[in-house]
């Protein structure tokens, strides 16, 4: 049954809509794939990472000297140095053949592995080569000093990398270290996104008197892109409920998405006709139509076979607010990762407000600002402008967020700003 219009929710309702609504279990299980590590950079981890082995898996010298017994060290200085026997020198990439016992010395260079019974690497700049057998040692040092032990770095059977973690650059290499080269991952969900109304027109074309070109699905695009997802640009649809209701059903037949934007015609003018589209598609249809949110009140959000589909209101500023608010979040969930509601991990900031900021009680706001530096201090400063306004975005450094239940703040309020 869909709700009343405009029987506003609140954004964590329609997060527990979309969880409660959507079987997220099965398209998480169904979006795995394996790939090289050499493209997995950025992607989402769908199996745990173990050590299969030690890492080096040998001790290993971090220094160029000469690997001794530590003890041999003890109590040598300046004026009374300790001489140990040179027993050779050890090749790098090569196990050595000798053993090192009281008194003795091997000569070896960083990364090279130690001989059994040596415990130490002794620093070249500490040492005198006397002859051609002979070491002069004039420091001690401490057992495994100057070397990296055989389980030091990894131990077989050790959790390195959670499922669900989004790998980094030396996440890659910790994975080529224990020569885990191909791995599970979460498939990139694919985002459709359809713009509607009779005066939109494609980018590249001059728009004339009344039409205006179509901003939002290259911004969407672009957002879909950051979050980790794949946008499919399903063009320009006029207002007719018979090609809105085509494109959405070729689209999730033939390209196979995630989940479907359609910007514009989420509200209740007499040419909108998303919602009247989005109840014919399946069940259970539309279940939110209207967010306690200020820009993006019409919003609505409709769900059809297990597939999430938004109307997002048509101004490009409110579009970018609720992606933020569920598109964001919903990207994540579908890669299996978790979702901090309230915070994603791009940067904040703490600024100092520049002047009073009117807010209306009952919905959250979100407030484009300009952030400055001055006197080593940090200003929020309020970008005001309407929703439909891209060059406000675009000026703005971030968002800062109003709570339902408060009508304002006043200047030189501390805020929390939300950076792009």
């Amino acid at each position: 049954m869909t709700k009343p219009l405009f029987k506003v929710s609140t954004p964590q309702e329609v997060i527990m809509m979309l969880k409660d609504n959507l079987n997220l279990e099965e398209i998480v299980r169904s979006n795995i794939e394996v790939v090289n590590i050499k493209t997995a950079l950025h992607r989402i981890l769908a199996e745990k990472i173990f050590a299969s082995s030690n890492l080096p898996g040998f001790n290993r010298s971090t220094m160029d000297g000469y690997a001794i017994r530590a003890e041999d060290s003890f109590g040598a200085n300046e004026s009374l140095p300790s001489y140990l026997k040179i027993m050779g020198e050890i090749k790098m990439g090569v196990r050595p053949d000798f053993k090192i016992k009281l008194g003795e010395a091997a000569k070896i260079s960083t990364g090279g592995m130690l001989p059994e019974g040596a415990n130490a690497v002794m620093m070249l700049e500490y040492t005198e080569q006397i002859d051609d057998s002979v070491l002069e040692v004039r420091k001690p040092i401490s057992p495994w000093e100057n070397v990296v032990r055989e389980d030091e770095d990894l131990k077989t059977g050790e959790i390195i990398l959670g499922k669900g973690h989004r790998l980094r650059p030396q996440d890659i290499g910790v994975l080529a270290g224990i020569g885990k080269t191909n791995i599970k991952i979460y498939r990139k969900p694919k985002i459709a996104i359809i713009s509607t109304g009779n005066e939109i027109i494609p980018a590249e074309e001059k728009p004339l008197i009344g039409q205006v070109r179509d901003i939002n699905s290259y911004t969407l695009g672009a957002c879909i892109e950051e979050a980790g997802g794949i946008p499919v640009y399903r063009g320009i649809v006029k207002d007719e409920i018979n090609l809105l209701e085509q494109n959405i059903r070729e689209t999730i037949k033939k390209d196979k998405v995630e989940a479907v934007i359609i910007s514009g015609g989420s509200s209740v003018g007499a040419r909108d006709i998303t919602l009247e589209v989005l109840n014919k598609l399946g069940k259970p249809g539309v279940l939110i139509h209207g967010v306690s949110v200020k820009p993006g009140k019409p919003t609505i959000l409709a769900i059809v076979d297990n597939r999430p589909i938004f109307g997002l209101p048509g101004h490009p500023v409110s579009a970018m607010v609720i992606f933020d608010l569920f598109l964001r979040p919903l990207i994540s969930w579908l890669q299996g990762r978790d979702y901090n509601y309230n915070f994603d991990s791009r940067k904040e900031l703490e600024a100092e407000l520049t002047c009073n900021v009117l807010s209306d009680s009952g919905r959250e706001d979100y407030i484009r600002v300009f952030v400055y530096e001055k006197d080593k201090k940090f200003y929020a400063e309020p970008i005001l402008g309407k929703s439909g306004l891209i060059s406000t975005m675009v000026r703005a450094s971030g968002l800062i967020k109003i709570g339902v239940n408060i009508e304002g703040l006043e200047k030189g309020r501390k805020v929390m700003v939300k950076l792009f």
